[in-house]
């Protein structure tokens, strides 16, 4: 084998491993983002059923029940459009109340309801997660969705 082509031979295995290594980085990447979804989106079908993702909106003023005996708490999102019904079980943040933005991590189970595994809440009057005002602008404004 001449340098010349031993040298082309190194050049393409380092391009073809910097190609592999860069696409099991991506699909890593791909793996572990956690989209979010409002209401409305969920009713549409566009959460994926299969993985967690984020679900955010204002909890429905006298929707949350809470299990006795246990942690365990079910209340109701909405983005003022459409409405998804939440379980969690585990501590609530001390600011999380009924008529605020919140945003929950967690996926669908079986039989369809949304299992939370983690609650955020937000840290004051005036701040609102950016996801959740705008998933309440859209949902108020369905005007504006459309693109020409």
């Amino acid at each position: 084998m001449t340098p010349r082509r031993k040298r082309l031979l190194i050049i393409a295995l380092t391009v073809a491993g910097i190609a592999v290594a860069a696409g099991l980085i991506l699909a890593a990447f791909e793996k572990n983002l956690m989209y979010f979804y409002s209401p409305s989106e969920v009713a549409r079908g566009e959460a994926p059923d299969n993985r967690p993702f984020r679900l955010g909106g204002m909890v429905v003023e006298g929707s949350v029940l809470r299990q006795p005996q246990s942690l365990g708490v079910w209340f109701t999102l909405t983005d003022m459009a459409e409405e998804s019904m939440v379980y969690y079980d585990g501590i609530l943040p001390d600011l999380f109340r009924e008529g605020q933005g919140i945003v929950a991590k967690g996926q669908f189970n079986d039989t369809g309801l949304f299992v939370a595994s983690e609650v955020l809440a937000k840290h004051d009057e005036n701040y609102m997660p950016p996801e959740v005002a705008d998933a309440l602008e859209k949902a108020a404004n369905p005007q504006s969705n459309r693109t020409p």
